[in-house]
């Protein structure tokens, strides 16, 4: 069965008021448009457009048994447009996210908590955009002293700390507990005149956070960052544990179904140093781009984004007049269309989609085929029960 999905866009403040907009085709909206949730997760569940105004959850709940489904997706699919900052933040392995859940949920109702759920939040980002920014994990040590040494002595007291992955994770908290805030103040002051051929792009981008956020000693934990510039269909894998924040841009974010987040900066929300240092994995080096393979299980005209993960697999699915694309789900899924008029069809059924609109696919659908011309991504269990 085939069950076309919609959602309203989140109006977090560092959304974009035109790239979603304008992948749907529609003018600049008036207020900032950051995600849209295409998926079961109780903070947001996507709106079933079957007239009888039910939720995907509710309609899961209703009519999943009969579609060989138990219990929640074990994914979520959004599409994200950032044009400032998302928080510095980092996400729990399984075990760190079962223990701190349980350990939370004996404090009284109206503790404030970290962890919304037991769940870890592995997740994965493609570029719609032709040029998409993130911080995605810790720069090798020897890297981040170089970059640091464009910022004279204003620094010096930063690089002191870099001496391995511990001493890294030492120096972060420093950053954030406030101690550091002389530090944070000299640094953010000489980033107007700091220059560097090998980080150029690194310092400017520096440049343009500390004007979103003046003072904040997430300015510089960024400094210690990867900078990666993902092009059109690029993507990024973040595990567990690494410090990432997207900056710009548009993209497919696949991710397990978790809201567990740990922030550090860049961000009016609260921030735990202590529990971020806790589930931080300070581990330094670089983080691959990874780019699409033919799909296999049989699929055909298929691209798939490897991630080692048994919650999600992404799959792209470009289709052209006179050609099509063939899946075989191994669970549920759901197709997201991202450019052009692309058609679903399945044994129970079939659905026309344009850029913004998905389709929840029941798992006793064994084949799908998407025609058309345009584009879809497709996101399912990473690998079948």
């Amino acid at each position: 069965m085939l069950v076309p999905l919609t959602n309203v866009p989140r109006d977090y403040a560092w959304g974009s008021r035109s790239l979603i907009a304008a992948l749907q085709g529609r003018p600049p909206a008036e207020h900032p448009e950051a995600e849209i949730w295409y998926g079961d997760h109780p903070s947001d569940p996507s709106d079933v457009q079957d007239g009888s105004g039910r939720t995907l959850d509710q309609w899961i709940a209703q009519e999943g048994a009969g579609v060989g489904l138990a219990g929640r997706l074990p994914y979520l699919l959004k599409l994200l447009a950032a044009s400032t900052v998302l928080s510095i933040q980092v996400h729990p392995s399984k075990a760190q996210a079962e223990e701190a859940f349980a350990r939370e949920s004996a404090l009284p109702a109206d503790a404030v908590r970290n962890y919304a759920d037991d769940n870890h939040k592995p997740e994965m980002i493609v570029a719609l955009s032709e040029r998409f920014e993130a911080l995605c994990g810790l720069r090798e040590l020897e890297a981040s002293r170089r970059l640091l040494d464009a910022l004279g002595a204003a620094a010096a007291p930063l690089r002191e700390r870099l001496t391995d992955p511990e001493g890294l994770a030492d120096a972060i908290g420093w950053l954030l507990s406030g101690d550091a805030h002389e530090t944070v103040a000299a640094i953010a002051a000489g980033l107007a005149d700091a220059q560097s051929t090998e980080f150029a792009a690194e310092l400017a981008n520096a440049r343009k956070l500390a004007s979103w956020y003046p003072g904040d000693p997430g300015v510089v934990v960024a400094l210690l960052m990867n900078f990666v510039v993902l092009h059109r269909g690029e993507s990024v894998f973040l595990r567990a544990g690494m410090l990432h924040a997207y900056v710009s841009g548009l993209g497919v974010e696949l991710m397990a179904a978790s809201d567990n987040v740990l922030r550090g900066g860049l961000t009016p929300k609260r921030i735990d140093v202590d529990e971020l240092l806790r589930i931080l994995d300070p581990t330094p080096g670089p983080v691959p781009v990874v780019l699409p393979v033919a799909a296999d299980n049989g699929n055909r005209g298929v691209e798939a984004f490897p991630a080692d993960v048994p919650d999600f697999q992404l799959l792209r699915a470009r289709v052209a007049e006179g050609s099509d694309a063939v899946i075989r789900p191994i669970g549920p899924l759901i197709v997201l269309a991202t450019t052009g008029a692309v058609s679903v069809a399945g044994a129970r059924g079939a659905l026309d989609l344009e850029p913004g609109r998905a389709a929840f696919v029941t798992p006793d659908e064994t084949e799908i085929r998407i025609s058309g011309e345009g584009e879809a991504f497709l996101a399912q269990p990473g690998r079948a029960d």
